[in-house]
């Protein structure tokens, strides 16, 4: 195997946040529900025998250090391969929204790596990798939507008679970014919600809860609160994922209006403005267990 080409990684939207606490580290102790969505960035990766790790920009610049270098770089030093990798990114998942784009990136170059080198990792050893680059990672390697608590690793898949029903999303991403580390340090951050159970959550999948965190993030960003009031425009309710700036709402409408792609509104023509439709399951979820 010399190459692996068109590797998806799946963006995330935060179905719902809510901040239950902090412990003595000052991480915040949380509950979400993750949905996988088909805004995907694609990687590709050619194997390099030389043992040098590259990476290409196929769209737009990336830092010199991004998570999919770090996370190859993490991968080559668990394995202690001689082997590595050229590797493509066509970006299309926004910096600073709040869906994951990078963490899935991580997980994906993971996943690819793992196949490349022929290392046949186990997944709760990419997981292991995988958590030390960030929370997020390890829900990507999963391959399942689910709901996640603690920091971030305790992760209960939602399948069976808890997986969510197919939807389809109207996603909305100002041109304005944020750090996460600021919201999370602001002291009008609500850290006291009341602890939530699954079999509540699971009696409105898409109207459950709030965003703990958006409350700041408006004030840090008045895109959003403009973001969110244009989709209220439109008739949709919607809601800030993660830690922002992306706002999105459920779309009721299945026909075919629901498929055509929409604009940004004419006093914020920078937005990027997308339908999206959630998925049952990580593309790459036979690559976590060993499978095809």
């Amino acid at each position: 195997m010399r190459s692996l080409l068109d590797v998806p990684a799946p963006a995330k939207l935060n179905l719902f946040l809510h901040i239950t606490g902090r412990r003595e580290d000052g991480y915040h102790l949380l509950q979400s529900a993750f949905v996988l969505i088909d805004w995907c960035d694609t990687l590709h990766f050619e194997l390099r025998a030389d043992g040098r790790l590259s990476r290409e920009d196929l769209t737009v610049p990336l830092p010199a250090d991004d998570l999919v270098l770090r996370a190859a770089r993490a991968l080559q030093q668990h394995a202690g391969t001689a082997l590595g990798a050229h590797i493509g990114v066509e970006k299309r998942i926004p910096a600073q929204a709040g869906m994951g784009g990078g963490s899935s990136d991580a997980a994906s170059c993971l996943l690819a790596l793992n196949r490349l080198w022929g290392l046949d990792l186990d997944r709760p050893a990419l997981e292991a990798i995988g958590l030390g680059l960030g929370a997020d990672v390890p829900f990507f390697l999963r391959g399942h939507n689910a709901w996640v608590e603690g920091i971030g690793e305790r992760i209960t898949p939602l399948t069976g008679d808890s997986a969510l029903p197919p939807a389809r999303f109207v996603v909305v991403k100002p041109q304005a970014g944020l750090d996460t580390r600021t919201i999370f340090s602001s002291p009008a951050l609500k850290r006291d919600s009341a602890g939530a159970r699954i079999a509540v959550f699971a009696a409105d999948h898409y109207g459950f809860g709030r965003n703990d965190l958006q409350p700041v993030a408006e004030t840090l960003c008045p895109e959003i609160a403009q973001a969110l009031d244009w989709l209220a425009s439109q008739g949709l309710q919607a809601r800030m994922t993660g830690s922002g700036s992306a706002v999105f709402a459920v779309s009721a409408d299945t026909g075919t209006a629901n498929r055509m792609p929409l604009s940004a509104p004419d006093t914020h023509p920078a937005w990027q403005v997308r339908r999206c439709s959630s998925l049952d399951i990580h593309p790459l979820a036979g690559w976590a267990e060993g499978r095809d």
